[in-house]
């Protein structure tokens, strides 16, 4: 058996890692995990307080998991996309049965940028149109298309490389400094806002409009009340497809199996991954409604991959969706994400740094505030190098004291496992709030 040391030193040596500087990598070895809890190699306990990237939404070590794929292992592995299993007979019937409307066609893909991209090509050769509108702070994914409807600054190094016929809108924020408006008036200048580029970049050449169901890595930015709702009809007054990536707030999530359920919405397209396998294997999906099914009825639709279908994921699906069922993880998602708030709340007294806490289920964010004054936040908007001292040191805080998160800029994101207890709520938010001391003593006002 390999020691910590080897393992960390030839996984940097043999592998790349994303996101990063190869160089100034220090990843932690993970031995085994269980429920809400990473174990290393030196037999640290670690509480995974993001779900991993807020996807392991059953928790970690599942073996319901395990007999499910090793059964399907045992039957049959692969067959190619043309060919048919009673796995994916069963998961396709599932997902058709949970997702509202007549979202009952399931095309399964590798992942959710896989399920981004296949949505982007589907959108332009049902509607004949090759514009693809998004945001500005919303991620999509790693591929060239998902970076490119998005807005997240990572995909600033691959700027050369963009997918062309993209627009991308200003969040409808901007207004909410207006304090003289009330929220109506906000809202329907947000919406004329989407309108006026609908117009500018011709209503007819817009194949779709793509949003998350709930804002994860930006920040968990709350859709102001009735504006995906706004959004969904001016995309059937022009004719123009809706499509949702439910990568992050899917499956549980927010409260609701998909985040659009939280605006009243029924999406064209719904963009699948993380939560459907609670990423014990890869997997996504684009589930399509039937209006844009029937056109591939006797036209052959032109996507495809060599995984597609692949049986053994899809029993890792099938699995966890029973899981979510049978545990009644929806339903404890929104007892603790209650919980969760109220605590919150309570560290507020202890912690001047706070800021908001945007919450919806259990995808939650926490800002660190610079100035309490202002609101401005510990480190901006894509920061690097000095800006990020202080959110550095939260982090290191934070991992030495044995909890895992995804801290970036001035946000700590809490987003743990749908199984997680109050106790280990509690737990977590022990270590956040000693790591908060450090951004008290750097508040300017």
């Amino acid at each position: 058996m390999l020691t910590k040391e080897q393992i960390i030193n030839d996984s940097k040596q043999y592998s790349l890692f994303s996101w990063s500087a190869q160089s100034n990598l220090n990843p932690l070895a993970i031995e085994k995990a269980n429920g809400v809890y990473l174990y290393d190699y030196d037999g640290n306990k670690i509480i995974d307080f993001s779900s991993g990237l807020m996807s392991v939404n059953i928790g970690h070590g599942d073996q319901r998991i395990t007999e499910a794929v090793v059964e399907q292992m045992q039957k049959v592995s692969f067959v190619t996309p043309s060919c048919t299993t009673e796995v994916r007979a069963k998961l396709a019937k599932k997902l058709a049965s949970i997702c509202p409307g007549n979202l009952n066609k399931a095309f399964f893909t590798l992942c959710g940028t896989s399920s981004v991209d296949n949505a982007i090509k589907l959108a332009r050769l049902y509607t004949g149109r090759h514009k693809i509108i998004g945001r500005y702070r919303a991620f999509h994914g790693g591929s060239i298309g998902g970076m490119s409807v998005g807005g997240d600054p990572r995909k600033l190094a691959n700027d050369t490389q963009q997918m062309p016929n993209t627009v991308l809108l200003d969040d409808p924020y901007y207004f909410f400094g207006m304090k003289e408006l009330d929220e109506a008036t906000k809202l329907q200048l947000s919406l004329e806002y989407v309108e006026r580029i609908i117009h500018f970049e011709g209503k007819t050449n817009i194949a779709a409009f793509i949003f998350e169901g709930e804002s994860g890595s930006s920040g968990c930015l709350h859709y102001p009340k009735g504006y995906l709702k706004g959004i969904k009809s001016l995309c059937e007054k022009y004719g123009i497809l809706f499509i949702a990536d439910e990568v992050m707030s899917g499956f549980g999530r927010t409260g609701k199996w998909f985040g659009f359920e939280n605006h009243d919405i029924i999406p064209d397209m719904v963009c699948m991954a993380k939560g459907l396998t609670s990423s014990y294997l890869p997997l996504g999906c684009l589930m399509v409604s039937d209006t844009i099914a029937e056109k591939f009825d006797a036209t052959p639709m032109m996507i495809g991959l060599t995984y597609n279908a692949h049986p053994v994921a899809l029993a890792a699906a099938l699995a966890v969706i029973n899981i979510y069922e049978e545990d009644k993880l929806i339903e404890n998602t929104i007892k603790k994400g209650a919980y969760l708030e109220q605590k919150i709340n309570e560290l507020r007294a202890k912690h001047p740094s706070m800021g908001n806490f945007r919450n919806t289920g259990l995808l939650g964010c926490l800002d660190i505030l610079k100035n309490k004054k202002t609101g401005e936040l510990i480190a901006p908007y894509n920061a690097s190098g000095e800006d990020l001292k202080v959110t550095n040191l939260i982090a290191g805080k934070l991992r030495a004291l044995g909890l895992y998160t995804f801290v970036r800029w001035g946000y700590i994101f809490i987003a743990p496992p749908l199984c997680i207890t109050e106790e280990e709520i509690d737990e977590g938010l022990a270590i956040i709030s000693e790591a908060l001391s450090i951004a008290d003593t750097h508040l300017e006002a």
